[in-house]
């Protein structure tokens, strides 16, 4: 038997309060219409111009929310459309996809089905990027329907990301690209030109020189000064370090392997197992330290009750400051830096770092192609110029 009772969809506006960003009801006029602007904080009316409006409901006891834009009427009109949509469904009436008369796609409809595909096909860290960019899209475009996007939209949500996000411009690029991905999933394409795009700097890779390495493993206990070690002679990143088993790890042969653990939900990235030559001494210290591990816990290094380790930076933060050096320039992907740039320092081929690393491609792998710092080094330029 259907479940006939009324579903009501909420109209809020997300908007900066004196306690952060809030969802905050609309104040409507006696005709039922959106009044601009005006939103309902502890009981008053407050004028606020910045933020989009936002509809709520509740499906399976859980609220869900869905961003409409920035025009009133138009957030008012989706909002009675969701309404009667969800009260269709539920007293049983099959409900077409949200179209327009024309039969163009709605922007809203399609933005929740791609992220409905993204949950089950991809990682929550990307499912989260995804959301965020393509919340900040349907904020900044003003159309109802995918074939009504046009090339100004995009230059928009560029200037959108830049001016009123104040996002840093390399997050502007990877917002941008993962609203494109989008498009491009459903079969929209060629809007933009490649100087459209958002434009960054590629910042130079930043390695840790051997002093501050010295005096931040000096400071470091014998358990703080593994960690650090793992991460510098290994390359890994932090969610692999999180995740290493005892398993992963073979003494005898001194290397460490990347795996995906089915039994806590993770895979590397990209979906790629590896394996990484360690030298000796990291061997010898891990060794040393699975003697006094906890058995019954098969990671390398767990927190209480065999959980993964969500505190490596905080800890190296602790560390650096305890050393009496600048926390700012202490950073996990550093180590993974020093890691790269090294070993091509030292002769290693571009392949085989790669290979190392877990790149998917090599040009991921050549931005640690540094030039060398060495002593030898100077001393060469010195002859040059002697």
């Amino acid at each position: 038997m259907a479940n006939t009772q009324c579903k009501e969809v909420n109209l809020t506006k997300r908007v900066q309060t004196s306690k952060g960003l809030r969802y905050c009801p609309v104040v409507l006029s006696a005709n039922g219409r959106v009044k601009p602007d005006l939103v309902i904080i502890n009981g008053q009316q407050e004028r606020h111009p910045e933020g989009a409006y936002y509809l709520e409901w509740r499906e399976n006891g859980r609220r869900v929310r869905l961003s409409v834009g920035k025009d009133p009427a138009d957030a008012s009109a989706r909002r009675q459309r969701k309404e009667s949509e969800l009260n269709a469904v539920n007293n049983g009436v099959a409900v077409l996809p949200e179209k327009g008369d024309n039969g163009h796609r709605s922007l809203a409809a399609a933005v929740t089905e791609y992220l409905e595909e993204t949950t089950l096909a991809k990682k929550p860290k990307t499912l989260a990027a995804y959301t965020t960019a393509l919340t900040y899209f349907t904020e900044s475009c003003p159309k109802l329907f995918l074939e009504d996007i046009e090339r100004k939209d995009l230059l928009k949500f560029c200037a959108f990301l830049r001016d009123d996000k104040e996002q840093a411009p390399r997050s502007c690029w990877n917002k941008f690209a993962n609203v494109m991905s989008f498009l491009k999933a459903n079969g929209i394409r060629g809007l933009v030109k490649k100087n459209d795009w958002p434009r960054y700097t590629e910042e130079e890779p930043e390695i840790y020189e051997q002093d501050e390495l010295d005096k931040l493993l000096a400071a470091c206990d014998e358990e703080e000064r593994l960690w650090y070690e793992f991460f510098l002679m290994t390359g890994m990143r932090e969610q692999e370090v999180m995740y290493t088993y005892w398993s992963d790890v073979n003494l005898a042969h001194a290397t460490v392997r990347v795996s995906h653990k089915p039994d806590r939900g993770w895979t590397p990235k990209a979906d790629k197992e590896r394996e990484i030559p360690i030298p000796a001494k990291l061997a010898k210290n891990l060794k040393a330290w699975k003697a006094k591990a906890d058995k019954t816990c098969g990671l390398v290094f767990p927190t209480a009750g065999c959980k993964p380790k969500l505190d490596f930076l905080d800890c190296l933060k602790g560390v650096a400051e305890s050393a009496k050096l600048d926390e700012g320039n202490f950073w996990l992907h550093k180590f993974r830096a020093t890691f790269a740039t090294r070993c091509l320092w030292a002769g290693v081929d571009l392949r085989t770092v790669q290979q190392w690393l877990g790149h998917s491609d090599m040009e991921s792998t050549m931005r640690y192609l540094k030039p060398s710092r060495s002593q030898h080094v100077r001393d060469k330029v010195n002859e040059i110029f002697a």
